[in-house]
């Protein structure tokens, strides 16, 4: 009988990151928060809670989430802040699996 060797996967920064991004894209309120920037690529936080019916606060929480992990930026105008989708590997690659 043939003796097989697998091989190893260690745990590492790179999936850590990787562990931390799906998480983070996993969340009901965040995907709904995807569909929606996947269609318009920018928006203010006050269009996108009217958009998904919840509240300002909420959303807003999301979207900085979000932010500090990469799927956004943002921009200031006026009293409102708005976010930008970043197109990027992990983005393109969310957009080919959620809007199937």
């Amino acid at each position: 009988m043939q003796t097989i060797t697998f091989k190893k996967f260690p745990l590492n920064q790179n999936l850590v990151l990787k562990s931390r991004l799906l998480a983070v894209a996993g969340d009901q309120t965040r995907i709904r928060i995807l569909f929606f920037m996947f269609e318009y690529k920018k928006a203010c936080v006050s269009y996108i809670a009217e958009s998904l019916g919840m509240g300002i606060t909420c959303i807003s929480h999301h979207l900085q989430l979000m932010r500090d992990n990469g799927f956004f930026t943002t921009e200031r105008t006026g009293n409102n802040i708005c976010y930008i989708l970043q197109e990027n590997e992990l983005t393109d690659s969310l957009k080919k699996i959620i809007s199937k």
